[in-house]
């Protein structure tokens, strides 16, 4: 009699241990559906086909009818990913700027945190004829302060070396730099200053206590 059981389900990830990308073994999924974590999420210990070793990974729905997202490894070598309040489009450029830089490729990387910066710019309303330019006025409207702009102003000049032949190769720290600033940037623009509103907007329309009256030694004034 054959066996109805299906074949257990493969993800294609880079693993921590083989550093290139590799298929993995799914062995076992935890969903998590409270609203109070973010949006849906499923949790998978997969092993690596390569060498063997566990692999947890994570999986999001956004709601946007297209089901689960591409698997993130998140252990070992955690990589974190970037909140649901950073626009799809963006979440996706920088994701495959990480999936350059966790294949060695570091040239790529870099161009591709470039791409990331022009659509951070163009989320925001601001399009210039050059990136320099964008930055620039997205100072002038107070979306960026004068550190954000020396941190986004690095990630363009090395991401024009990437994109330029200039016969020097971009180095592997120079690269993770990059992959890190930029995931700053995208985390102060879309979900501190998101988050800062909201206390904002809690404080102020918290009550004030009421004054204290009387006249007893205690009382501070």
């Amino acid at each position: 009699m054959a066996d109805s059981r299906s074949a257990p389900l493969k993800h294609l990830v880079v693993c921590f241990y083989c550093e290139r990308a590799v298929t993995a073994t799914e062995a076992g999924t935890v969903e998590d559906g409270n609203p109070e974590n973010g949006p849906p999420s499923l949790v998978t210990l997969a092993r690596c086909d390569r060498c063997g070793q566990a692999l947890l990974l994570v999986q999001e729905d956004y709601g946007m009818d297209e089901g689960w997202d591409d698997p993130v490894r998140v252990w070992p070598g955690a990589v974190r990913p970037l909140s649901s309040a950073v626009p799809e489009r963006l979440r996706a450029e920088h994701s495959e700027a990480r999936s350059c830089f966790e294949g060695k490729a570091y040239t790529a990387t870099v161009v591709m945190v470039r791409r990331t910066l022009e659509g951070v710019c163009a989320d925001q309303g601001v399009n210039e004829r050059t990136l320099a330019a964008s930055l620039a006025q997205m100072k002038e409207k107070d979306l960026l302060d004068q550190r954000l702009l020396d941190w986004a102003q690095a990630l363009r000049v090395v991401g024009n070396e990437g994109a330029h032949y200039t016969g020097e190769r971009v180095s592997r720290e120079d690269a993770r730099d990059a992959l890190s600033f930029a995931e700053a940037l995208l985390d102060y623009l879309y979900v501190l200053a998101g988050k800062f509103e909201e206390f904002s907007a809690r404080r102020a329309t918290r009550k004030a206590p009421p004054p204290t009256t009387g006249g007893s030694k205690g009382d501070l004034s």
